[in-house]
């Protein structure tokens, strides 16, 4: 059935598409979900993405000032 939605109450045109994107995530979770309970799959807490994160961050302010000053 593909009913056309309201934007107000969906960001889908249609049914079908809205079932469509709700099958291709629920794929993409369950990949990831086990992906991740895979013995060599790499662990990180969130304190070790975030410092890795901030470091990205800095260095891209750094060569964004460095472009300017040059």
């Amino acid at each position: 059935m593909n009913t056309v939605l309201s934007p107000l109450e969906s960001e889908f045109a249609t049914s079908d598409e809205a079932d469509a994107y709700d099958a291709w995530f629920r794929s993409k979770v369950e990949k990831s979900l086990q992906q991740a309970d895979e013995p060599n799959a790499v662990r990180l807490s969130h304190d070790e993405v975030m410092s890795k994160a901030r470091a990205r961050i800095e260095a891209k302010i750094k060569e964004n000032a460095a472009r300017r000053l040059a």
